[in-house]
């Protein structure tokens, strides 16, 4: 990053460093400057690693300020914002916009719907962030339904229903209720039958492409006029799987002229052949569409507030029919855009994902490599700051980018205060140290002098990494043990004075001994590293967040016996 651009950096950074402080009255955070910085400046993301260091100086300054200064100086900066923060009411600090007409209802009631049809991507992290957190707001209802109506096309994985609870707890939220679709087919039978009592639905045996063009063309099949008693009769059937997978549909009735043709006749009941993998499921042959399902479940479970994907909207159009029909008040809608994530080569897909798994090109979904919430826990990262992440996205309709330097930003402030330091070095390098002491004594941790100081035994040498030997007649620091020059092909121990680094710029470096040290595997985003820890590493506990200093934060996930390597997976720098 060059002069020119950190000042950029450290301009915008302090704008929303100093928004955050006056519009909480509280020290800014990091996390909470990342977010709306780089939506902000998108331009900024490919220096993603150096700007969370320039962020935490500029929140640093300003929170050093008093609350007068941080006003005074965000009016300087940026007026028009001071005056939108000074005329939001109180209750206005959310990050999400309020919810409509929540007045009219009793209870807030929100749903999560997914299809299980494997664990959860990142994205799928967007929705029980964002009801979770109007769940609290409103003190409403988050139910949990999984509409897995589709034994075939996105067949559910039976191992997906554990692993998406899992995945709501690891971000902090309880579901009030807990539902399966396909537990509830009587349910969406007897409403086919009533829809059909009220001239709401007719069967179709048309061919799929037969009926396409007619549909497209505002032309009614031969079967829409069908009389009740016959289509009662054949859906019936369809219920008792008289038919084969594509020889007869329920259609509901709507306008076979709709100015949208996906709005013409729409299929609510489809045969499906392929048995369902839940047991209980696994004798029905008459499957019902999500359109119809998921209004069927949203209207019996009370469910108030729908948001759903902007590319979803004819699904509320298709299912106002049956409202209509019923004589039902239709659930509030709020459409958001998708979300787009960096720093993964895999895109947020299942399918996707599933095929690099099969393919043996991931390990599994907790890959470090893959865009899973899994992933992100094995790593180490913390469920809120996933949230908070989210959250800070809205609920707008365009696209939005979520930025994981934010994540990143977020999960360090809530582990840094905790995790202990420890020397990692990848690639060692064996140099012989002449005099000094036995041992060095680095911090366990920087900010909390009462943790004490680790002791790391210097028997008669040491590992640095390859691109911190000095050349020779050079001195480096050894970081708690002391000054060392490089001569002969050794480390000649030359003193602690400490005026070396601070004053003639002596470069500070991480080391292990050469003897006694933890092998180990770190799990990365850009694949697995090997290194050797100091021997205090291998006491650590299992799910332990530590930092390797001078490379980052990671959690433990193993401790190898005899000669096998620990394993860590890297969380973030």
């Amino acid at each position: 990053m060059d002069s020119e651009l950190r000042n950029r950096v450290e301009r915008a950074a302090r704008t929303h460093a100093l928004l955050n402080a006056v519009k909480y009255d509280s020290d800014a955070e990091v996390g909470a400057v990342m977010g709306p910085l780089l939506g902000e400046h998108p331009e900024f993301r490919e220096h993603a690693d150096e700007i969370p260091g320039v962020v935490g100086g500029v929140v640093a300054e300003v929170n050093d300020l008093p609350a007068a200064k941080r006003r005074a100086k965000l009016e300087e900066l940026a007026p028009e914002q001071l005056a939108e923060l000074e005329a939001d009411d109180e209750g206005d600090d959310h990050p999400l916009p309020d919810l409509p007409n929540v007045d009219d209802h009793a209870e807030v009631v929100m749903r999560a719907a997914p299809n299980p049809n494997g664990p959860w991507h990142l994205g799928h992290a967007r929705m029980p962030a964002v009801i979770g957190t109007y769940k609290k707001r409103y003190d409403g209802r988050f139910l949990c339904r999984f509409d897995d109506t589709d034994p075939e096309t996105k067949r559910p994985d039976l191992d997906a229903y554990d692993a998406i609870l899992d995945a709501i707890d690891y971000l902090g939220f309880d579901p009030d209720e807990v539902l399966c679709a396909s537990d509830r087919l009587e349910t969406y039978y007897d409403h086919a039958r009533e829809l059909i009592d009220r001239g709401g639905a007719y069967t179709c045996s048309c061919p799929q492409a037969e009926f396409s063009d007619l549909k497209n063309a505002g032309q009614a099949c031969p079967h829409r006029d069908k009389d009740t008693a016959t289509t009662r009769e054949e859906f019936e059937a369809m219920v008792d799987g008289g038919y084969s997978a594509g020889e007869m549909t329920l259609r509901v009735r709507t306008d076979i002229t709709h100015k949208n043709p996906a709005l013409r006749d729409w299929v609510a009941f489809r045969m499906i052949d392929r048995p369902h993998p839940r047991p209980e499921a696994a004798d029905y042959r008459c499957w019902p569409m999500l359109d119809f399902q998921s209004g069927v479940d949203d209207h019996l479970t009370g469910v108030t507030h729908i948001i759903r994907g902007i590319d979803l909207q004819d699904s509320a159009k298709r299912q106002r029919f049956v409202y209509d029909y019923f004589d039902w008040e239709y659930p509030e809608v709020v459409h958001w855009g998708h979300v787009q994530v960096d720093a993964y080569d895999v895109q947020l897909s299942t399918s996707t994902i599933k095929e690099l798994i099969d393919a043996g090109d991931l390990d599994g979904w907790d890959d470090p490599r893959a865009p899973t919430l899994a992933s992100l826990r094995r790593r180490g990262i913390r469920g809120e700051a996933i949230v908070d992440a989210m959250v800070e996205l809205g609920t707008s309709t365009s696209n939005v980018d979520l930025s994981m330097s934010a994540v990143y930003a977020t999960n360090r402030d809530l582990i840094d205060d905790d995790a202990d330091r420890h020397f990692l070095v990848r690639n060692g390098v064996e140099k012989a140290v002449v005099g000094g002491p036995d041992a060095g004594n680095p911090p366990v941790h920087p900010d909390h002098e009462d943790r004490g100081r680790r002791e790391i035994p210097v028997p008669g040498g040491v590992l640095v990494e390859p691109d911190d030997v000095p050349p020779a007649g050079d001195r480096v620091w050894l970081k708690g043990f002391g000054c060392v020059r490089h001569v002969d092909g050794d480390f000649e121990y030359v003193g602690d004075d400490i005026t070396a680094v601070r004053e003639e710029g002596v470069p500070v470096v991480h080391w292990v001994p050469a003897e006694g040290g933890v092998p180990v595997r770190l799990r990365t985003m850009d694949g697995d590293v090997t290194g050797v820890a100091e021997p205090r590493f291998g006491s650590t506990a299992i799910d332990e967040l530590v930092q390797f200093e001078r490379i980052g934060f990671a959690r433990v996930d193993s401790h190898g016996a005899d000669d096998t390597a620990s394993v860590a997976y890297l969380a973030h720098r």
